[in-house]
């Protein structure tokens, strides 16, 4: 089959520059959509597998296994849990073995201090406040949880009513991050906070959570209980401390790995990530339809040019392909400009969601499919025009215009 040659098809679209601007712009637009689906998608995703480990296991209340903050178990699970199972794993005599207290609490900025000295009742419209998740921890949460790196101050001291924030935590609570400076103040379970520090968990959920010692929020919340126990493995396995849930009938637990826990998470907020996904396709099918349009006008008014290239011997099938090319260069470079716009102004943007705050994650897995996108869009975009026009006798087609 003779064919064009690519320059024929890189020179028509110059022909009409405000067509090709409008085919790329419309183009960047379809592909910066599917680059910020496919961000928050892979962001979300990201957040909640790193967020467990498949060597810790959870062991909380039985019944309770969809949502640790529903669990309740009592306040000795951990030590018994320690001195019970054996191959738990250890540092310096120290057990991974780490109780904590999961609770979404209404949570905002206290004011300045006055001359008089702190508010020592919160606003009014306390109620109106987001709900943040803070979690109880003591400090052999960290062993349990190795992503957790304070960044800067200090860990809270237990009695004295301090917290430490997540780095997402700001975005959570709908501020600015220097509001959550250290030593600002917040309310939460109508007791007055000092914020001591900030801590980093690069690509989880525990980022836009607020920690506070556990006997501390335990007694600001009137709980005797524990949410759950964290318990890190070595050479044992999950079926001992399985076992242990079993045959302790008393505590009513139930064991869970940690990754297993937060997959389930996944599988829940999937219909969210469906909505993106549709709104993304719905949008991407209206720019088709417009490109449709573009390419129809396009097209239409070269159709004697068309026919004066089939008596010089192309083929049907060679235009159509001449004419894909000129669709798919104009969405490509409409696919290369909303990808690099997604890259530098969405990649590590924070999206808060209804567990805390997650951010976009601009992967090469999110590039192709967005690039996948132009190229679709290009193409099929080109096709019915292309057929449209071309399906006309020659004879006809010469005296067209």
């Amino acid at each position: 089959m003779k064919r064009l040659p690519l320059e024929y098809a890189v020179r028509n679209l110059a022909r009409s520059p405000l067509r090709l601007v409008l085919s790329v712009v419309g183009s960047a637009l379809v592909v910066l959509l599917v680059f910020a689906a496919a961000a928050f998608a892979r962001g979300m995703e990201h957040s909640l597998r790193a967020s467990g480990s498949s060597s810790t296991v959870i062991v909380l209340g039985a019944g309770s296994e969809e949502s640790i903050e529903r669990s309740e178990i009592g306040s000795s699970v951990a030590s018994l849990i320690a001195a019970s199972v054996r191959g738990i794993r250890t540092r310096a005599g120290v057990s991974y073995v780490s109780a904590e207290v999961h609770v979404q609490l209404p949570v905002f900025l206290a004011g300045p201090a006055t001359p008089e000295g702190d508010e020592r009742h919160p606003p009014e419209d306390s109620e109106d406040a987001p709900l943040t998740l803070v979690r109880g921890f003591t400090p052999s949460a960290f062993l349990v949880h190795p992503q957790v790196q304070i960044v800067e101050g200090a860990m809270p001291r237990v009695g004295y009513d301090e917290v430490m924030v997540g780095t997402l935590s700001a975005t959570k609570l709908g501020v600015a991050p220097d509001e959550l400076a250290i030593g600002r103040r917040l309310w939460l379970a109508e007791k007055l906070w000092t914020i001591t520090g900030r801590f980093a968990a690069p690509a989880t959920v525990m980022e836009a959570e607020l920690w506070a010692p556990l006997t501390d929020l335990k007694l600001a919340t009137t709980r005797e209980t524990d949410s759950c126990v964290l318990v890190a493995l070595d050479t044992a396995e999950f079926a001992d401390i399985d076992a242990f849930c079993k045959q302790r009938l008393d505590l009513e637990l139930a064991a869970m790995p940690e990754s297993e826990y937060y997959s389930k998470l996944g599988e829940f907020y999937a219909p969210v990530r469906a909505v993106v996904w549709i709104t993304a396709a719905l949008i991407g099918l209206g720019g088709l339809f417009g490109g449709l349009n573009t390419m129809y006008a396009a097209f239409a008014s070269r159709v004697r040019e068309l026919a004066m290239l089939q008596c010089l011997g192309y083929s049907r099938p060679a235009l159509i392909v001449s004419l894909v090319q000129e669709s798919v260069l104009a969405t490509a470079a409409g696919g290369l400009l909303g990808a690099a716009i997604g890259l530098l102004l969405l990649d590590g943007v924070a999206v808060r969601f209804s567990m805390g705050a997650f951010g976009l994650r601009a992967d090469a897995a999110a590039l192709s499919l967005s690039l996948g996108a132009a190229f679709a869009l290009g193409l099929f975009g080109a096709l019915p025009p292309a057929w449209r026009c071309l399906r006309l006798p020659i004879p006809e087609a010469l005296k067209t215009g």
